[in-house]
């Protein structure tokens, strides 16, 4: 399983790789592989400012439903429009082309809670 170094974690699996003050977020390759195959991704918050740890979309497996939770405030720039028509994107590639939203930061300090690469094996027992 992989876990790359220059992202950080959050607990509820999600990771966002920073980009100065913008961020790209995701699902974590374990979050995928817990979900099964993923059918659907629903985000409609595109241009709203979404608080740490609240529901910025959901994502459908054949077999449940997982919300999408941010890791950090932010304003939702962009979602990936790919995942409209291949969600089995972020099965594939969950840290490359399954990226699922684009946002600004609004509180960088807010990345000190994020877990590193080594913390999130940790948390999951890897």
């Amino acid at each position: 399983m992989n876990f790359p170094e220059n992202l950080k974690y959050s607990k509820d699996h999600e990771w966002i790789r920073v980009e100065g003050d913008k961020a790209v977020v995701g699902i974590t390759e374990f979050a995928q592989s817990e979900l099964g195959e993923i059918v659907f991704v629903d985000v409609t918050t595109e241009g709203e400012t979404i608080d740490k740890d609240n529901v910025f979309g959901s994502v459908e497996a054949v077999k449940t439903v997982s919300d999408l939770l941010m890791p950090v405030t932010g304003e939702v720039l962009e979602v990936n429009t790919e995942l409209e028509d291949k969600p089995e994107l972020i099965n594939e590639d969950p840290y490359g082309k399954g990226w699922i939203i684009n946002i600004t930061i609004k509180d960088a300090a807010e990345l000190d809670s994020l877990l590193s690469a080594a913390d999130y094996k940790k948390l999951i027992g890897k």
